[in-house]
């Protein structure tokens, strides 16, 4: 049913969620899993030249984050006797990179944790899963966690 399974990480405790239930899709399918984790490369946009040190050691702190991230959720993987790809995609819009990767490698099904934020929270830091869900052409299974 489904071939290629596609599941963003961000190192957190629901996207680990989404990577257990990726799991137990994949061993019922056969599927392939590609874990991706998108990095914002330019945070510092319409700030000056002044803050090039910074995006330097910001995009390596983020360059770590993600490969900690990537390597929890290969682990997990491996823990159930899976294999998966993972790759760090280079991206300004997270939700872009996610539906934009997800095309790419022709994934036929989007697994992803939300954080279940409401309120001023929500309009403040926004959805990357609301968004990917508007723009998805694939099915995405959301798996909500709360952790507060």
């Amino acid at each position: 049913m489904f071939n290629h399974i596609l599941v963003p990480i961000d190192g957190s405790e629901t996207s680990m969620l989404a990577v257990s239930k990726a799991s137990g899709l994949a061993l019922a399918f056969g599927s392939r899993i590609t874990l991706i984790h998108v990095i914002d490369n330019y945070p510092f946009i319409g700030v000056g030249a002044d803050y090039a040190l910074g995006q330097n050691e910001y995009l390596a702190a983020a360059t770590a984050s993600a490969n900690a991230a990537l390597a929890r959720g290969v682990a997990a993987l491996a823990a159930e006797g899976l294999h998966s790809d993972q790759r760090v995609i280079d991206g300004h819009v997270v939700h872009e990179g996610i539906v934009d990767t997800a095309i790419a490698i022709a994934a036929d099904l989007i697994v992803m944790g939300s954080h279940g934020r409401s309120g001023i929270e929500k309009l403040l830091l926004g959805s990357v899963t609301q968004r990917v869900l508007q723009d998805a052409n694939m099915p995405v299974l959301v798996v909500k966690g709360d952790f507060n």
